[in-house]
């Protein structure tokens, strides 16, 4: 089964750590995304993509994503800041947000489900675990549920 809105899905990635934005690049291309994929290094980065502010106003380099995984201990604006305030906004509320993070803490399962994130991934500790998790989540996300159009 083959989306019908496969490439146009952006995925916001929002991680400040470069090694673990690269690893998830790889396993992403390594599950055989075609997706474009965009990065951002904290959560003030990220509410300012997803409201096309600063260096990301031109909304046609930088459009709405049809995914964002979060990382979620980041400086500026940490994720659970970041995803509160994504929930609170009507325009952005809809975008599925799945948390990636080495945090196992049950408070911040808890918490970000209260906040409204959609899935709750600890990042796995080898690459090729990093890149069956990427595999079944773009399963997921592009293949299994019916994504809103952004």
């Amino acid at each position: 089964m083959i989306a019908k809105n496969k490439k146009t899905i952006v995925i916001l990635i929002a991680d400040d750590d470069p090694e673990d934005r690269m690893l998830v690049k790889e396993a992403l291309e390594e599950s055989r995304l075609t997706n474009k994929m965009e990065f951002v290094e904290n959560g003030q980065e990220l509410v300012d993509y997803l409201k096309n502010h600063g260096k990301y106003a031109d909304k046609e380099k930088f459009p709405t994503p049809g995914l964002i995984l979060l990382d979620l201990n980041m400086p500026k604006k940490d994720g659970r800041e970041a995803l509160k305030e994504i929930k609170a906004d009507a325009h952005l509320r809809a975008i599925p947000v799945v948390v990636l993070t080495t945090s196992k803490a049950e408070e911040d399962i808890l918490k970000t489900y209260d906040l409204g994130v959609s899935s709750f991934i600890t990042k796995p500790v080898t690459f090729s675990a990093l890149v069956d998790v990427m595999k079944t989540v773009t399963k997921y996300w592009f293949e299994i549920v019916e994504l809103p159009k952004m």
